[in-house]
């Protein structure tokens, strides 16, 4: 064959390059949908913020926010209203408090149990069954803390009320715990296993190894948990709603009704208050008071987490 039958290096570089505009084409169409979900996304929050900021920016036209900020009360649907928002916050306070007294020990337990003592088949059966709590309708856990947990604590628990802060505290708890002993589990699993080997070449046992080595390395994750635990005991509508009742009062004792920020919205969005009025844009200052708390957990959480990070080779 002469030289003038073959082709060129240029022209065979042009005939063995693959057409690749159908993919390209693709990569396009992809870009745009996964683009446009995400401006959807993005766009929901920002409106849900700035709906959130303008029916406050009315309620504060109406009512000063130095009261409140300091009436203790809370009345905004009588004849004699009174806006004392710490009234609602103390509820809320009250049963996430009770929540973390129950979530945070049996979900650190849970947690060494599952990735430190539980062999490989069983955790691999076990977790799963703990995180089914999680997709538990909270109804169902406001139910069960009405009628099965108060009844019980209202035989040697004097002066209990039929709804009450304690209970609604005591099944928050466990509706958390699958979501603090999952991400505890996760971060404790995630130690490198050269720490532990090492920390028993020292000489130190299962225990000392755990409490002062996996532990501590771990604990950045372990607190982001516990944040996020307390940012959905604090957002829980349901569970209270049912079992702490609806009464609002500044009180400290758990063994009465009580009524938190969420089961106040619950209340008004009944459809009692006229679009519109005072009553109706107090559920917008109590929500915008509900962002801010959960928005300095997620602040601080994010700060934790970057500033006790350990990052391992």
């Amino acid at each position: 064959m002469t030289d003038g039958l073959l082709p060129s290096s240029q022209q065979s570089s042009e005939l063995w390059q693959p057409n690749r505009s159908a993919s390209e084409w693709s990569q396009r169409i992809v870009k745009v949908i996964f683009g446009t979900f995400a401006f959807l996304s993005i766009g929901t929050t920002v409106g849900i913020v700035l709906t959130l900021v303008y029916e406050t920016y009315e309620f504060f036209k109406l009512v000063p926010i130095w009261r409140f900020l300091t009436d203790l009360q809370w009345t905004p649907l009588f004849t004699d209203s009174q806006y004392g928002i710490l009234v609602l916050i103390s509820a809320t306070f009250l049963t996430s408090f009770i929540a973390l007294v129950i979530a945070i020990p049996l979900g650190i337990l849970a947690a060494v149990c599952l990735s430190e003592y539980a062999p490989r088949g069983i955790r691999k059966w076990l977790k799963p069954a703990l995180e089914i709590l999680a997709g538990v309708p909270t109804v169902v856990f406001g139910y069960f803390a009405l009628l099965f947990v108060t009844p019980i604590l209202q035989t040697f628990i004097p002066g209990m009320g039929a709804f009450n802060g304690l209970s609604a505290g005591l099944v928050l708890g466990i509706a958390i715990l699958p979501t603090i002993a999952s991400l505890s589990e996760d971060a404790i699993y995630a130690v490198p296993q050269s720490l532990r080997q090492g920390s028993y070449a020292l000489g130190a046992t299962k225990r000392e190894t755990i409490t002062n080595v996996v532990l501590p390395a771990a604990l950045s994750g372990i607190v982001a948990s516990f944040i996020l635990g307390v940012a959905r005991a604090v957002g829980e509508t349901m569970i209270v709603t049912l079992a702490a009742g609806q009464n609002p009062r500044l009180t400290l004792d758990p063994r009465v009704s009580i009524q938190t920020m969420t089961s106040f919205i619950v209340q008004v969005t009944k459809g009692d208050a006229p679009v519109g009025s005072i009553e109706f844009l107090t559920i917008f200052a109590v929500g915008m008071t509900l962002f801010l708390i959960t928005l300095a957990l997620n602040i601080f959480s994010f700060w934790f987490v970057r500033r006790f990070r350990e990052k391992y080779e």
